[in-house]
């Protein structure tokens, strides 16, 4: 599974901005975000669709499915209430989905 084109990306500047507007993630290429000095958020692109792989947990890049308009509002969900939990509990707790 190939990392996501600057095509493919550009399918999914709604949700890359929205991830832009995030505390705490630099983009350091096109598509991929890193919390501190760590890989934390990337996208893929193969036959059976996009992906997001994210580290939730702060150690595990969990995958998630992005080629709908209902799967990126579902990934955007779970990266806002990590965001949201990584706020109010103090930056170094992990976040548990439990959504994929």
């Amino acid at each position: 599974m190939k990392h996501a084109s600057l095509e493919t990306l550009r399918r999914l500047e709604p949700l890359l901005a929205r991830i832009r507007a995030l505390d705490g993630l630099v983009e350091r290429k096109p598509g991929i975000f890193y919390r501190r000095s760590s890989a934390f958020l990337h996208f893929h692109e193969d036959n059976a669709g996009l992906f997001a792989d994210a580290k939730l947990n702060g150690v595990d890049f969990e995958r998630m499915p992005v080629s709908t308009p209902e799967q990126c509002e579902a990934f955007w969900s779970t990266v806002a209430a990590w965001s949201a939990a990584r706020t109010s509990a103090g930056s170094r707790q992990p976040f548990k989905s439990g959504v994929f």
